[in-house]
């Protein structure tokens, strides 16, 4: 940056579009994260239109999450060399072209390579978004503006079935993708008149050697368990899967550790502020994923309300966490961080161990407390956890910081429903007495056996990251004693 240019919040003119400048931002966050979740409910419509097996249409949705998490570091070094705010409009425009193309698509192969293009362009909107509020927002106001990307995230993440049900009754599957051309044509019109040019550039070389082995890792993991949940996780190709993917992050991990301008710089993670924030977010995506995953069978066939019912239903958790998350994220402007994530954990465990209880009977009324609850625990966590990460990195590694935040976060949600899916299964399998990879008609006792199975765990989960916060929160008291 020249010493002699003012640095964003020192701009009088960029102060006053900054919340403009949020709004921008958010919508790619929530079209980008949405994308992830609104295609599930479309499945059945793509597999009988393109006349694909459902095991086949998976695809869409496994390619989507593999690209982003393939790209999303990458991407957020370049935005550190040439501007968070050009690789950040650059991904704009290549989402939405994205989002148009698979709505043209007449066979799985293309409509796949046109989801990784549409993944590209989200991750370069992921991997920098984070950073560009971090340099533009005061320190004031930071904890409330990144509460209200977490906010979009979730919301993108839970809305997607919901949303996405609703268009394909109403205007068929490609409308999922072209739902985003008129809205991203109209946020890139504004971004390239609101969002101001770059002035951080980090002078570094690309590392392409680290960038190669961290996407064959990422490709051998999501490989691993997307096919694992299919044809078990004792299957040698499932096995082999596992083995590469540790291999090939064992070497990445030594290539970045040896180089003088990584694509990772593996020094943020000595920060233990940072790496306990990155931790405690991935340990609550995965719990939450878990819930996203068994709430519709739960709802749908469980208690037999109809898929409109059970949206809303459900859309308690995204509506609840929407009015808490820029709440907290502003309480934590004003008085720290760490109680508020511990208190956010708390609420989250006891959710889940609420959900842990419920049954065939259970009242719409209780369920709709708890996931409201969930939401409130949620969005009192998000807020102050991506602050405290995006706080603690030096300005020329916002970018990659804010990279390292959505992988992980994207990371979490594969892992969640895997684990979600996985123990559900084998305790319906070990009470059925045979493999069972279904629902079975007549048979609900043994969904809510393992359904309990599953919120036990991601009530540990959770305990977990509330345990490591906690620690957080007692080490911050006797530092502040101390002085």
């Amino acid at each position: 940056m020249n010493p002699q240019m003012k640095t964003y919040q020192e701009d009088d003119g960029i102060q006053k579009k900054r919340w403009s400048i949020l709004i921008i931002l958010n919508l790619f966050v929530f079209m980008s994260t949405l994308d992830g979740s609104i295609v599930n409910i479309a499945l059945p419509v793509i597999s009988k239109n393109l006349n694909l097996e459902i095991v086949q249409t998976q695809l869409v949705v496994s390619s989507y999450f593999i690209a982003i998490c393939t790209f999303i570091l990458f991407f957020g070094k370049l935005g550190d060399i040439f501007g968070k705010i050009k690789i950040f409009k650059l991904g704009t425009v290549i989402f939405i072209i994205g989002s148009l193309l698979c709505g043209f698509s007449t066979s799985l192969p293309i409509l796949i390579i046109f989801r990784v293009l549409q993944a590209i362009g989200a991750s370069m909107t992921m991997a920098t978004s984070q950073g560009i509020v971090t340099d533009i927002f005061p320190p004031g106001e930071r904890g409330k503006a990144l509460g209200l990307i977490g906010t979009f995230v979730s919301l993108g993440s839970i809305a997607g079935p919901s949303l996405g049900g609703l268009l394909v009754s109403v205007l068929g599957w490609k409308s999922i993708f072209w739902v985003n051309v008129p809205i991203g044509l109209l946020a890139i019109a504004l971004a390239w008149k609101i969002l101001p040019k770059d002035i951080s550039f980090a002078k570094v070389k690309l590392d392409l050697s680290g960038s190669l082995l961290f996407s064959l890792f990422i490709i051998s993991l999501f490989s691993g368990l997307l096919l694992g949940q299919k044809v078990g996780f004792q299957d040698i190709r499932i096995l082999t899967a596992f083995a590469l993917a540790f291999v090939t992050f064992i070497l990445f991990l030594w290539v970045e550790s040896h180089k003088s301008d990584p694509m990772l710089q593996l020094s943020l993670f000595k920060n233990t502020a940072f790496s306990l924030s990155i931790l405690c977010g991935f340990l609550v995506f995965v719990s939450t994923f878990c819930f996203t995953i068994i709430a519709p069978f739960y709802t749908q066939n469980i208690l037999h309300l109809s898929p409109i019912n059970a949206g809303l239903l459900i859309m308690l958790f995204p509506i609840s966490m929407a009015i808490v998350a820029p709440l907290s994220g502003a309480l934590s402007d004003k008085i720290g961080c760490e109680l508020l994530t511990f208190v956010g954990l708390l609420v989250m465990v006891v959710t889940q161990i609420g959900f842990a209880t419920l049954h065939s009977e259970s009242s719409v009324m209780m369920i709709g407390v708890l996931v409201a609850l969930l939401g409130v625990g949620s969005g009192l966590f998000q807020s102050p956890n991506n602050s405290l990460i995006m706080s603690v990195v030096p300005r020329s590694q916002l970018g990659i910081a804010g990279s390292v935040n959505s992988l992980v976060r994207n990371i979490g949600m594969v892992v969640g429903i895997t684990v979600a899916t996985t123990t559900l299964f084998s305790v319906m399998s070990a009470k059925a007495g045979y493999r069972v990879t279904g629902l079975i008609p007549n048979r609900p006792d043994l969904f809510i056996d393992g359904m309990h199975i599953v919120f036990i765990g991601s009530a540990a989960i959770c305990l977990l990251s509330a345990l490591l916060t906690g620690w957080r929160v007692l080490k911050a008291k006797v530092v502040v004693s101390q002085s």
